[in-house]
């Protein structure tokens, strides 16, 4: 099994993408990239930790590649925002692709390279790509999100959606 981490805002969103994904094995809400030894969602969400919000995954190599996690993971963000994702705001949110492996560093990186020619975005691409540090799964509440609280998770992708339209002009359609 292989292991990837992604940081893109709010890691309720980030997890239902991967997760219905086949040859996902695991996706694990959490935090990564502070100081501070197993921090709380409370600790991390008023940015006193240096963690980020991202979400763990294991997946089966023979049936998916990290080319395809990157190409979902895009999918999901803002990569021309450094300090947050969306209309959540600061470090805690801020879009990391973490590698564990020299190949998928190099792989980030041709991944990052390509959507920046893309011409997509009419910013720049600020995402950073990372070494992977610690990681510490968020409490329970905090495990798929989108299962747990349909409701809840519905609004957040409302507000998600409304405040993408609300600042279209980031993207060059």
């Amino acid at each position: 099994m292989e292991k990837a981490l992604f940081a893109g805002g709010c890691f309720w969103c980030m997890v239902q993408p991967f997760e219905e994904t086949d040859g996902i094995e695991k996706v694990v809400s959490g935090y990564t990239g502070g100081w501070l030894k197993n921090p709380t969602y409370d600790e991390v969400k008023m940015q006193k930790t240096g963690h980020t919000e991202a979400v763990y995954i294991e997946f089966d190599e023979r049936k998916l590649s990290f080319d395809t996690l990157l190409t979902i993971y895009w999918q999901q963000t803002d990569p021309t925002d450094a300090m947050g994702q969306f209309m959540d705001r600061g470090e805690s949110y801020r879009p990391v692709i973490f590698y564990y492996t020299e190949e998928q560093k190099q792989r980030a990186l041709e991944s990052k390279k390509a959507l920046e020619l893309s011409g997509k975005y009419a910013g720049p691409i600020v995402t950073t790509i990372e070494e992977a540090t610690d990681f510490y799964p968020a409490e329970d509440e905090h495990q798929q999100f989108y299962k747990k609280n349909p409701r809840l998770y519905a609004k957040e992708k409302e507000e998600r959606k409304a405040w993408v339209e609300d600042n279209k002009q980031v993207i060059n359609e």
